[in-house]
């Protein structure tokens, strides 16, 4: 086994969503482990506050040992940054990554660790000048696609996109 992937997904999304599932097909095809945690009773609350539950519960599910990789989209891509900062991770794989979240006192962070963002043109909940901001402040791998912030037209795009991230971790 490589290593285990953390997929989280979006605030109005679950673990069995396109997008993650989709990541964690590819998880598997290149010896990863995934798990996906189930943030939906958190996400019920609608409470910034529970963002910090949510960092805690996909630190829960990291291995004590070994390499991991965090991944998410939307509030899956916030909360792994953080995660990552607590627990040593091999990289993050964001996907329309907030860098704010209204009522939450803390912008976004992220360990020094490879990274790479998938973000839409038309995103209208997470603007993509913030993503390439946060882009180019990292050095971070930075795909922009013709698609909205749920980037519904591009999950084998997605997909592809995570099998050379992973497959470029040494």
């Amino acid at each position: 086994m490589k290593g285990t992937v953390i997929l989280s997904h979006g605030l109005e999304s679950g673990p069995q969503a396109t997008k993650v599932s989709a990541l964690a097909e590819v998880a598997v095809a290149l010896g990863w482990a995934e798990v996906r945690p189930d943030y939906r009773d958190l996400d019920a609350t609608r409470d910034p506050r529970e963002i910090d539950a949510r960092i805690a519960r996909a630190l829960a599910h990291a291995p004590a040992e070994g390499r991991v990789v965090f991944a998410g989209s939307s509030m899956g891509a916030f909360v792994s940054g953080p995660a990552s900062v607590a627990r040593p991770s091999a990289g993050l794989f964001l996907l329309a990554l907030p860098t704010g979240i209204p009522g939450y006192p803390q912008p976004f962070r992220a360990a020094a660790v490879p990274i790479a963002l998938v973000h839409g043109w038309r995103d209208e909940v997470c603007p993509v000048d913030a993503a390439i901001d946060f882009a180019r402040e990292r050095a971070a791998a930075l795909h922009l696609v013709d698609d909205d912030h749920r980037l519904g037209a591009h999950v084998s795009e997605c997909a592809e996109l995570f099998r050379r991230f992973l497959s470029g971790l040494h």
